[in-house]
């Protein structure tokens, strides 16, 4: 071992100590210093003696050092404190060097204390006594002024802050701090200053790391040096000099046994220590901490101690910091220099401050009392290091600390930040970049916002901080009015306009970002998930340690409660309205009153407006007092109560007046101050009855008291009243007798020293703008102290009652309710906000994006719209929502193809992006982004060559080809002769973006100029593919059910516009509808219905189009998307199919262009044919268009129709009724519609017979086996038009369903009994009555009375109707000719029809029975027919009724027969009758020659007269003749009956 190593002897301190005791001897001076060698050498002999492991022996009080007695440790220390007392550089570096491993090596347990008090106890035999020595040693040496012993210093102090075994408190604490200040404030050397400036901010991260715990056992954070040059001592780098004093730092930090151990500076987790490691300590010394911290737990009482320092530390840092020059020195840097370093310190401590600074009151109200106070006094200076320090202290502030310091912040936050961004003409470049750049962080915080807003905005006795931060973003952001002066530079203007943009960019982001989360919470209110899940970009602080604590967690005051965005909206309405009262009030008091009263605002009586007056803020003072002064008396009555709200009790005259006339200014005119004072004088005397003889003595008193104040204060005054002046001018105002001299003259003495004035004015003068906003606000005080003319190091002097005055007003509004902080979850707050900002970004966001081509700027514009749209329309605000949108879409500049720039190419970019995140909300504004994304296709299209879509909706196939253009690619664009291609013109010219089609207004020719830049331009859009232009499409799919449908209907819309351009209709977003249907299919049915709704709508419109191409194509599509969803399934019972084909049913029956029609019938062929198996509901309308397409004036239409209706009927029976029984009825329908049409030739018969053939299949049961019975109200339906077979719905009602199903089927072949067309007539009749005697044994009783009554009998009422008597005026021949065709029937088939309706009668007997009377009453209609076949058919008839039923018929039905028969009989006499008289008019007399002349002359001859009587002869003869054969029937008939009838009776 060497001697080196061998000195100190084998105890632990003593190998620390022996060396560097030997290095003193070695360098000390023999003579000069003789004493300290002869105590190094006694105390190495010491050392020697000492064993390395003494038995531990108790002490009271213990020694500082490990392993020594107190005694022992006393001896060695003191040739250390001599070394460092000698001042001599040699030998006090080894000194330190000595010192610095006792501390970093946790050698020293002690506390030290207070300087004095350790002195005293050194003496006594204290054991800490010889440490604060060594200690005080330390600094001393600190003025020797060489660089080597300062970093010398440095290391000991930081080492004996940082070691966890030695508390150094109170005095000695801020003795260390002090020596630092020193090496920093006069060292010459730049290095050593950064390392003095990094050892004072490690101790306060030390001091107060220990503080937060209350213990010595920390973890703690390595200061970053860096970051400690960020706003000052940047010229202090020399090269490696912050990299030097890292080092520094750390070897300090992370010391163990005299070597550097790499560690990592970040802060330790809490972990750390509740597993019992303590970093920076060894393992070996953790049992003597441990003994150390227990000692010191029972001397500080748990820890307080501890608290104590950081508290004194805090407390003087703060008075440091307020340090201002005197007037014999006011440039003193040195002192400049040690109030930003305080300033540097204290934002270290806030920054690094944990929960203890917002739970602990005395920490929080230290900030309250100290800090704010030094920022509040540092607000004078115009020091541009001090203002941003001064700015970031305030960000940590607001992001800690803002629920304990609401009042306070809503003072500093005009005061620092609103200030300067206000100031748009003539602001500091650099305080506002500190201004926007801190904005900038503060948005980056969205609970900060939303706290803001929540506190502030809507708090009614605070500033409108984010709204004013909002506006003067936007005054920013516009930049200086046009035409005033301004000191900005062109590039500072644009750097201050961009950086606004950003942060109002930020601002909205936050706010969304806040939104999403709140949203996400809510949705996972039921599942408890980490705070990471839930945590956002936006929401973020900038101290990542605090990132996850919310400020108002650590506070009790902060009420929970507040989170009603009712109550929110109510509060903040209420102060909007409060406000415009008050300004209305400061232009008009009289009308500010009467706002406010009939807003409810204020009260109606005088006293509760003197209260107002005297109470409120934001008043002006001096209309004030122009209103208490009025005559009015109202007015008056308040200015009384006013007066009266005073208690003048016991206070001087002096002191009155001048708490009087605090509130309000006195008016000019000398009427109002008398009225004023009068009323004052009158309340001090009742308030003080004994101060004078009467009233009038106070009046006189307070009105010369008021005069002496304007004299003795104002400049203006030359010649000033003296004392004795107003001594003497206040003669004999006591009821004759004078005041005491000695009274007066102290009046007057305090009157000219104290100028009396309201508690806001100040020297300084506002502009009037100005002036009214602030003091509406309640800052014009405080703005006066900032704004007046400043120094760098300017005094407060008189602004020290104005500082007192803020602080007063802190401590008032910490006292009112309103000053409790409020949280918010609602997101319902958001829509109050965005009513407060939206208007100022959306002007900021297109403004900047308008004029500016920077593409920094433009992305934040553009990432600014997109989270405004975002917010906008979550919140469902739409008028905002849509307010961004079109200025977005604006901004494409896709209307104007040729002057897009890049920017345009991105706000395209942004468009797709806001219709990927946010399609869910975007309802309306849907339309557009699809606008844009049509005018996208259509430029591409253009730039690719193809040929326009007008170029094949032309209107006729024959001209397409000759119109269809070839195609033009770029590089044929660039040729002169393709500029007159119309669609390449139009584009190229442009339009507005309203209009549905591009260049269609705008007229002139296109230059190559324009040309090339269009060309250009499509370049660019090159950065859009078709990947991104779809996708959009494709992500339909992923819309909500609300979502899908608003996209759907504007697209629909935008398609609209498109195909009815006049001159460039196009198909892309009718081609898109069909992707989308397609793509969104498979949703549920009641959303896909809705979607349908829309698309139905659209294709019916569109299928109406006078374009006939347009129409066509529309058809078509609707096919394509028909027989797409014809391939999905559906089950029965469901109608959806029906609703999908009703576009085709609408256009068919509307349409009047034969080719659409016709395109209808081929396409539901198609669809029927190819698709039968899945058809199900679809038949109702199908057969709907069949029934349109039969009643068509086009032959070939009718025909298809028919082709594909047998097809059907034929094939596919089965599957018509498959699922829907109902749709029988519609089959039904359609072939009736059939049977009517004008081809009958063709169609007509067929139908019939296919009536038949459904009328086989309903008997065979197929119909009620297969489907389901239709509803009741069917059947009245299917009998609609029945024309003269009128149907009872309710005869068919709840009676035999399954039977109803003939009701249609039965119906339309009766009414096709009364058809005009033969043929028609009497197959219809035939195959009526074989249906019925077919088929009726299926039949009820009750249905075939039903038939009887409503289908068969109403087809014979024409017999009915011919019963009465032929008139005279129907006995011409000529008249038979008059009938119509279809009123009556021909023999033949009347003939068909008696027999056919006795025969079923016959063959149904038993269940028509009661139905005799009418069958008998339609017989003897035919019988009472003049005309022999009729009547001949009728008693035929009548003959084979009685023949077949004979004795099945009982008496009374005879007797129904024969009364019949009588009644036929009596019918024919009267015409007999009538006839024969016809025969007695008529006469053949010769006529005389006169008389033939006399006809001759009228006209007639004889000839002619002659004929007309023998026509009229033989027409009688012929009707006798068949009156006859009649009678003669009758005759023949009634025998056979009465034969059969009496076999039958008897």
């Amino acid at each position: 071992m060497s001697a080196s190593q061998s000195l100190g002897g084998q105890s632990r301190c003593g190998r620390v100590i022996g060396p560097s005791l030997d290095k003193i001897i070695k360098n000390a001076a023999w003579r000069k210093h003789s004493h300290i060698v002869s105590a190094c050498k006694s105390a190495l002999d010491k050392l020697e003696t000492i064993p390395s492991a003494p038995s531990p022996v108790s002490a009271d009080p213990p020694s500082p050092l490990l392993g020594l007695s107190l005694s022992d440790s006393d001896f060695v220390l003191q040739p250390l404190i001599l070394a460092l007392d000698s001042a001599y550089g040699k030998i006090v570096e080894p000194a330190l060097e000595c010192a610095f491993r006792l501390f970093s090596l946790n050698l020293v347990h002690a506390e030290i204390g207070d300087v004095a008090g350790y002195g005293d106890q050194a003496s006594a035999g204290g054991g800490s006594g010889s440490i604060l020595r060594l200690l005080q040693g330390v600094c001393k040496s600190g003025g020797i002024g060489e660089e080597a012993i300062e970093l010398g210093v440095l290391r000991v102090a930081l080492a004996a802050v940082r070691s966890p075994c030695l508390l150094i408190r109170g005095d000695c604490l801020l003795h260390l701090v002090r020596t630092c200040y020193n090496v920093y404030l006069g060292g010459q050397n730049g290095t050593n200053q950064i390392c003095a400036k990094s050892v004072l901010a490690q101790i306060v991260v030390i001091v107060f790391s220990r503080a937060e715990e209350d213990s010595m056992a920390v973890s703690f954070k390595t200061v970053s040096v860096s970051e400690l040059l960020e706003f000052t001592d940047k010229n202090l780098n020399e090269g490696s000099s912050i990299h030097f004093c890292q080092n520094f730092v750390n070897e300090v930090v992370d010391a163990n046994d005299g070597t550097a151990v790499n560690k990592n500076l970040e802060l330790h987790s809490t972990s750390d220590l509740q597993n019992g490691d303590v970093p920076g300590v060894k393992e070996d010394e953790k049992h003597e901490l441990s003994d150390a911290e227990s000692t010191d737990g029972a001397k500080s009482g748990g820890g307080s101690k501890i608290r104590e320092d950081g508290f004194l530390l805090f407390k003087n840092l703060c008075k440091l910091s307020m340090k201002f020059s005197t007037q014999e020195q006011t440039d003193d840097q040195i002192l400049l220099r040690g109030k930003i370093l305080s300033l540097e310190l204290l934002k270290v401590v806030i920054d690094n401050g944990g929960p203890i600074w917002r739970t602990n009151e005395r920490f929080l109200s230290a900030i309250k009392q100290f800090l704010c106070l030094s920022l509040l006094k540092n607000s004078a200076l115009s020091v541009m290091a001090i203002f941003q320090l001064q700015c970031s202290i305030f960000m940590s502030l607001l992001s800690k600390f803002r629920s304990g310091l609401k009042a306070e912040i809503g003072i500093f936050f005009p005061m620092l930040v609103l200030r300067v961004l206000e100031n748009v003409l003539q602001p500091s470049f650099l305080q506002k970049m500190t201004v926007l750049n801190l904005l900038e962080k503060i948005s980056q915080d969205s609970q900060i916002l939303i706290d803001i807003f929540v506190n502030y905005d809507c708090d009614l006795d605070a500033p409108n901080i984010f709204e004013r931060t909002v506006n003067g973003l936007l005054k920013t952001a516009l930049g200086p009015p046009a035409g005033s002066a301004t000191t900005l530079s062109p590039a500072q203007d644009i750097t201050f306009r961009h950086e606004s943009v950003k942060c109002l960019g930020t601002i909205v982001k936050s706010m969304g970002g806040w939104m999403d989360q709140q949203l996400r919470i809510g949705e996972s209110s039921h599942t408890r998930f980490p705070e990471s899940d839930v945590s956002t970009e936006a929401h973020s602080t900038s101290n990542g340690e605090d990132a996850a604590v919310s400020d108002y967690d650590f506070h009790p005051e902060v009420n929970p409660e507040f989170s009603d965005a009712t109550t929110l909206e109510q509060r903040r309405a209420y102060k909007m309205e409060l406000q415009k009262g008050i300004a209305l009030f400061n232009r008009k008091p009289s009308k500010g009153i009467e706002f406010l009263i009939g807003t409810k605002k204020l009260g109606g009586s005088p006293e509760e407006i003197a209260a107002f007056l005297k109470n409120a803020s934001g008043l002006n003072e001096t209309v004030i007092g122009d209103y208490l002064g009025e005559r009015d008396e109202f007015p008056l009555k308040v200015m009384h109560a006013y007066v009266d709200s005073f208690n003048f009790k016991e206070m001087d005259f002096g002191e009155s007046i001048r708490f009087f006339l605090r509130g309000f200014r006195l008016p000019g005119e000398a009427q109002k101050i008398d009225r004023i004072m009068e009323k004052f004088a009158e309340r001090y005397c009742k308030c003080n009855p004994s101060s004078f003889t009467s009233a009038d003595t106070a009046y006189v008193l307070a009105y010369s008291v008021i005069m002496l104040n304007t004299d003795a204060h104002n400049n203006m005054v030359k010649d000033k009243m003296s004392k004795a002046d107003f001594i003497r001018n206040n003669r004999g105002i006591d009821d004759g007798k004078d005041l005491p001299e000695e009274y007066l003259g102290a009046l007057y003495d305090q009157i000219v020293k104290n100028e009396i004035k309201m508690s806001s004015d100040s020297p300084a003068q506002q502009s009037k703008q100005a002036n009214s906003l602030n003091k509406l606000l309640g800052l014009d005080g405080i703005l006066n102290l900032v704004t007046g003319k400043q120094t760098e190091e300017k005094a407060l002097g008189a602004n020290g009652l104005l500082i007192k005055h803020i602080q007063e007003q802190f401590k008032a509004k910490a006292g009112k309710s309103e000053s409790t902080y409020h949280s918010v979850t609602d997101i319902a707050i958001l829509r109050f906000m965005v009513e407060v900002c939206w208007a100022p970004m959306l002007a900021a966001f297109s403004m900047t994006l308008d004029q500016s081509d920077d593409r920094l700027a433009t992305a934040h514009c553009l990432q600014g719209f997109r989270y405004a749209v975002h917010v906008t329309a979550i919140m469902g605000m739409q008028t905002q929502r849509d307010a961004f949108m079109t200025s977005v879409a604006k901004f494409t500049y896709l209307h104007c193809a040729a002057d897009m720039k890049q920017k345009n190419v991105d706000a395209v970019k942004a468009i797709i992006l806001i219709a990927l995140e946010d399609g869910n909300h975007l309802q309306e504004a849907w339309e557009h982004i699809l606008t844009c994304l049509s005018r996208i296709e259509h430029l591409q299209l253009l730039g690719e060559g193809a040929p326009t879509d007008a170029s094949f909706l032309t209107a006729s196939n024959g001209e397409t080809e000759e119109r269809t253009p070839k195609p033009i690619g770029l590089s044929s664009l660039k040729k002169k002769g393709t500029i007159q291609n119309p669609a390449v013109m139009a584009v190229v010219r442009g339009g507005s973006y309203d209009s549905t089609t591009v260049g269609v207004n705008s007229s002139g020719p296109v230059t190559p100029e324009q040309l090339s830049n269009f060309i250009s331009n499509l370049n660019l859009l090159d950065q859009i593919g078709n990947f991104e232009l779809n996708h959009v499409f494709v992500h339909s799919q992923q819309l909500n059910s609300e979502a899908i449908v608003a996209f759907v209907r504007a697209l629909c819309k935008v398609a609209m516009s498109e195909l009815q351009s006049p001159t460039d209709p196009r198909v892309f977003s009718l081609t898109k509808i069909v992707e989308i249907a397609h793509y969104n299919m498979n949703r549920i049915r009641l959303v896909w219905s809705r979607i349908w709704n829309v698309l139905s709508d659209f294709f019916v419109s569109v299928g109406l189009s006078e374009n006939l191409s347009v129409a066509i194509f529309v058809m078509d599509s609707l096919r394509q998307l028909a027989m797409k969803f014809l391939e999905r399934e559906e089950l029965a019972n469901y109608n959806f199919q029906n609703e999908f084909l009703r576009p085709f049913v609408i256009v068919m029956q509307k349409s009047n262009s034969a080719e659409i029609r016709e395109l209808i019938v081929r396409c539901i062929s198609q669809m029927v044919l190819s698709r039968v198996s899945n058809v199900k509901s679809g038949w109702k309308s199908v057969f709907l268009i069949f029934t349109a397409a039969a009643a068509d004036e086009r032959k070939n239409i009718v025909l298809l129709a028919f082709e594909t209706m047998e097809k059907i009927v034929r094939e596919y029976f089965p599957y018509i009724t498959e699922t829907e029984a109902m749709t029988f009825t519609d089959c039904v329908r359609c072939l009736l519609a059939f049977t009517t049409s004008r081809f009958n030739n063709d169609v007509s018969p067929n139908a019939i017979a296919f009536l038949r053939f459904c009328a086989v299949k309903l008997a065979e049961g197929e119909l009620l086996s297969n489907g389901k019975s239709i509803s009741d109200g069917s059947t009245s339906d299917a009998a609609e038009g029945g024309g003269e077979v009128v149907l009872n719905a309710e005869t068919f009602i709840n009676k035999d369903e399954p039977s109803s199903f003939w009701v249609p089927l039965l119906a339309g072949l009766s009414k096709l009994t009364s058809d005009s067309r033969l043929a028609i007539r009497k197959s219809s009749l035939e195959v009526l009555f074989s249906i019925l005697k077919d088929h009726g044994h299926v039949f009820s009783s009750e249905f075939w009375i039903a038939v009887f009554n409503s289908i068969v009998l109403p087809i014979f009422n024409f017999v009915s109707e011919k019963e009465v008597p032929v008139r005279d005026d129907q006995s011409s021949p000529s008249a038979r000719s008059s009938q119509s065709e279809g009123s009556t029937w021909d023999s033949e088939t009347a003939s068909v029809a008696a027999h056919c309706l006795v025969d079923l009668f016959v063959s149904f007997f038993d269940v028509v029975r009661p139905q005799l009377p009418g069958v008998v009453l339609i017989i003897t209609g035919f019988i009472k027919s003049p005309v022999q076949g009729t009547a001949s058919t009728g008693v035929a008839a009548l003959v084979r009724l009685t023949d077949d039923l004979g004795i099945r018929l009982s008496e009374h039905e005879w007797r129904l027969i024969y009364v019949g028969l009588k009644e036929a009989t009596e019918s024919t006499i009267p015409g007999f009758l009538k006839v024969l008289g016809t025969m007695d008019n008529i006469e053949f007399t010769r006529y005389s020659q006169t008389d033939l002349e006399m006809d001759s002359d009228h006209g007639l001859s004889s000839d002619d007269i002659e004929d007309d009587n023998l026509h009229t002869a033989a027409y009688v003869i012929s009707r006798m003749k068949s009156h006859i054969a009649v009678q003669l029937l009758l005759i023949q008939l009634i025998y056979p009956p009465l034969k059969r009838s009496s076999k039958s009776i008897f």
